[in-house]
């Protein structure tokens, strides 16, 4: 039995003759009471980097760790595998196809990571194929890899790893970590994006461990695989955009798959205990004073063996008002989570004019970002901004660009500049 619910947040009142709807859309799930997985619905597939440049700073041997590690907390049932990328993908375990995870397969897995080498160039496109031909043997399972590299995407044609995602985006979910500071931050995350998936830095090698063993336990805490917004519109009306905008903003406009000419479905990936905020934006036909309509009708649907279900609804209402008092009011969350989506653009607009040397643009987007994290309360971000400018006055936003700044600490306020801090629901 399902066990989500979905709640709207919203100001519901616009002005004569606007139609511009705002909501944010909490979706929660209670393991607890949820669908119960077995370990035979779950498949890991863990990627690692062993192109040449993995050969040095110690990144290898820490690549093995981490990865034995990962191995060691797999359940027993769950099919698994590790691939070997360089130039090519091979198989490190097992041979052919996907093992079953038990006290002998995860230690003959562990065995075949020790003997692997750092040798040969990289090209992802070939390790996210070779995960997606195995995935393709485990339809409706919880699909999970994570891709670890240290080093650009080289080896590779950019269509060729654009049409690998597209050809395997709605097959599993795949979390990114670069290793070092080698590594480009846009490549890893147009695989995240595109995947469903995460991206960070791992500075040093000596974090490897901990960061896989998390990803993994996070994996086999997931109990549906596939779950969905499926969006009902009144004739006229259409999604502006539609973004996860907690834990991590996440733009899924683009994913918008077509169900019927009312209804559109946004794939967000496999769920476990927890709770996401979505932020959805109609534009409706203009209404005149004393009009109500229903601008949205925001399902959670869940996809099996058996079909789809539907689990869960929430309503987005549009009601037309002569008060300015209560039109032109701005719900807390739209209004938090607007801040939070501005904050990761103004970051990466700050780091984009950095690495231009345009000073002046990137003292006024990080003095913004400053601003935004301060208002919102997100310390974490606040904390990696401090690293890359000496923030004078964040309520004005008077920053002060640093002379010196560590690559690492560039990465990593890039990486992590996507993820907000949640707000009370009270309006």
């Amino acid at each position: 039995m399902s066990a989500f619910t979905v709640e709207t947040f919203q100001n519901e009142y616009l002005p004569e003759g606007g139609g511009e709807v705002n909501a944010i859309v909490t979706v929660t799930s209670d393991e607890a009471a949820g669908r119960s997985v077995s370990g035979t619905d779950a498949t890991e597939i863990i990627i690692v980097d062993t192109s040449g440049s993995m050969g040095s700073g110690g990144r290898m041997p820490a690549a093995k760790q981490a990865t034995k590690a990962a191995i060691s907390v797999l359940r027993d049932g769950v099919h698994f595998a590790v691939i070997s990328g360089s130039g090519v993908a091979m198989p490190c375990y097992p041979d052919i196809g996907l093992a079953v995870s038990s006290p002998q397969t995860r230690a003959d897995a562990q065995r075949s990571v020790d003997r692997l080498h750092a040798e040969g160039g990289t090209a992802m496109s070939t390790w996210l194929g070779a995960a997606g031909m195995l995935f393709d043997t485990r339809p409706g399972a919880i699909n999970h890899a994570i891709l670890l590299t240290d080093g650009k995407n080289e080896s590779d044609l950019p269509k060729r790893l654009e049409a690998v995602l597209h050809r395997w985006k709605r097959t599993f979910q795949c979390d990114c970590r670069g290793v070092g500071t080698d590594w480009v931050v846009s490549e890893l995350r147009l695989i995240a994006d595109a995947m469903l998936g995460t991206v960070d830095i791992i500075a040093e090698p000596a974090g490897l461990v901990a960061d896989f063993t998390a990803m993994v336990n996070a994996a086999m805490g997931k109990t549906n695989a596939d779950v969905r917004l499926r969006v009902w519109l009144p004739a006229g009306a259409q999604v502006t955009f539609l973004k996860q905008v907690a834990p991590v903003v996440a733009d899924l406009t683009g994913a918008r798959v077509a169900v019927d000419a009312r209804s559109s479905e946004y794939p967000t990936g496999a769920w476990g205990a927890e709770s996401r905020d979505y932020h959805i934006c109609v534009e409706v036909a203009p209404g005149l004073v004393g009009d109500e309509m229903l601008a949205a009708r925001v399902s959670l649907v869940i996809g099996g063996a058996d079909g789809d279900e539907v689990v869960a609804k929430s309503l987005v209402r549009a009601v037309w008002t002569e008060d300015n008092a209560l039109s032109t009011r701005i719900n807390k969350s739209v209004a938090h989570y607007t801040g939070q989506a501005e904050l990761a653009d103004v970051i990466a607009e700050g780091l984009e004019a950095r690495t231009a040397g345009d000073e002046e643009t990137a003292t006024m987007k990080f003095g913004r970002a400053a601003q935004l994290a301060a208002a919102s309360g997100n310390t974490d971000t606040q904390e990696l901004l401090a690293k890359i400018v000496d923030i004078d006055d964040p309520v004005t936003g008077t920053v002060r660009l640093k002379k010196k700044v560590d690559a690492a600490d560039e990465m990593a306020l890039d990486t992590r500049s996507t993820r907000t801090v949640r707000v009370g629901k009270n309006p």
